[in-house]
């Protein structure tokens, strides 16, 4: 069965107060379970995470949303998809491939905030194309519909009246918040790759 493994680390982390943006990462992985089994914290500001294959562009996508919350903040991340083939005590000694893709992934980066590599060449294709698209918009999206997006996320049963009721803002605001931020097309694409991932 394979797994998601999610390598990261903190963009302008200096810059920030670091109590602000560790609450916010901590809460952000503890979604996914605990610590050290499941997500670690390392070297101050790189982080790993271990999710359900089929979750880990959502996490990804959540992790950015509650960064970019605080201004100038955001995540570089990788998604390794592959087999566990080790399961310790601490997510930093377990391995298998959804490692090695994840740090290699990680290690080649570059420029791009946001890359997935997995046993299949031409799903990385798919996925990376629709990636360099939406983090277009993605690293474009401001603090106040970061905040927006992650309670949107959190909470994908409500409406947009009910987003706005449970904000304290119209529910004109909330819904030009989401469209400036191309939050309905971000998610037909995790949804996309929901259903790319189902087929293997």
């Amino acid at each position: 069965m394979i797994t998601g493994v999610i390598t990261g680390d903190i963009i302008n982390s200096r810059k920030a107060e670091s109590t602000e943006w560790l609450t916010a990462l901590k809460s952000a992985l503890n979604r996914y379970g605990t610590t050290p089994k499941t997500w670690e914290i390392y070297r101050g500001d790189s982080f790993q995470l271990e999710v359900p294959a089929e979750e880990a562009l959502f996490a990804a996508l959540y992790i950015k949303a509650c960064l970019r919350q605080y201004k100038d903040l955001d995540a570089r991340m990788a998604i390794g998809l592959g087999e566990k083939t080790h399961s310790a005590s601490r997510l930093s000694e377990s391995n298998g491939s959804a490692f090695r893709h994840s740090g290699e992934c990680f290690d080649s980066l570059k420029k791009s905030t946001l890359a997935l590599r997995s046993e299949w060449p031409e799903l990385d294709q798919e996925v990376n194309a629709y990636l360099s698209l939406a983090l277009l918009t993605i690293e474009r999206w401001p603090a106040n519909a970061s905040s927006i997006i992650k309670i949107a996320m959190e909470n994908p049963q409500l409406t947009q009246t009910e987003l706005a009721k449970k904000l304290g803002k119209s529910q004109s605001t909330i819904s030009e918040s989401l469209k400036r931020a191309g939050f309905d097309e971000i998610m037909q694409m995790e949804k996309q790759y929901r259903n790319l991932i189902a087929n293997r």
